[in-house]
């Protein structure tokens, strides 16, 4: 089973508990272009979080987007979600892969470390995350990654890479011209004014690069 491509625009849903604002809002972000959607919700209950990550796997199949879950492996089993992004902390690389399958989609965090990186494509993740690249409010206490972090990663790893962490539209352009394959965006989808106008304006970025763009 092919897995489905990681580029692009890679949503990141806000901690919410109102379900039905976060499924208007990420209707609208897929609507802008999203290629990617993350369920991260760090302050939701179980039930909660269950009913949400129903919701929005239903949404994403209605446009054709992968949903990734994140951290809560057991969760993306049950909504069968199309993947898991995994930190430290968390399930496996490995015990992903064995309970999702191949044709889903399995992600790392390697915050600012290169030799984490290359252990996670050792290990077959789909894809790796570095950052943050800038301050970031859904997590101000992150490291923080450097743009030589990311220049390096693009010569020497086979996997995509997913840069994340305050990124805002103006941010972009330069971590995709660096090699970055997607930007992970939370606050500066989900907190402004017109979501979907948001979500084009980071789409058409990739739009614009698709040129450049390498793995």
């Amino acid at each position: 089973m092919t897995r489905p491509k990681v580029d692009g625009l890679y949503a990141i849903t806000p901690d919410i508990a109102d379900t039905a604002s976060l499924v208007s809002m990420t209707r609208q972000v897929l609507a802008g272009g999203a290629r990617l959607i993350q369920y991260r919700n760090k302050t939701a209950n179980a039930v909660l979080r269950l009913e949400q990550a129903r919701l929005l796997a239903s949404l994403c199949r209605e446009f054709y987007v992968p949903l990734i879950v994140n951290d809560h492996l057991d969760l993306a089993v049950e909504v069968n979600a199309d993947g898991v992004h995994v930190g430290q902390g968390d399930a496996s690389i490995a015990e992903a892969r064995r309970k999702l399958g191949d044709g889903k989609i399995v992600g790392a965090s390697c915050y600012n470390r290169l030799e984490h990186a290359f252990e996670a494509e050792r290990q077959g993740a789909d894809y790796v995350a570095f950052g943050a690249f800038y301050v970031s409010s859904t997590k101000p206490g992150a490291v923080r990654a450097s743009m030589d972090l990311l220049r390096r990663a693009k010569a020497t790893l086979c996997v995509p890479v997913v840069a994340i962490g305050g990124i805002t539209a103006r941010a972009a352009g330069e971590l995709i011209q660096e090699g970055a394959v997607a930007v992970a965006v939370s606050s500066a989808l989900f907190e402004v004014q017109n979501i979907q106008s948001a979500a084009e304006s980071f789409a058409g970025l990739f739009n614009r690069n698709c040129n450049s763009i390498t793995h």
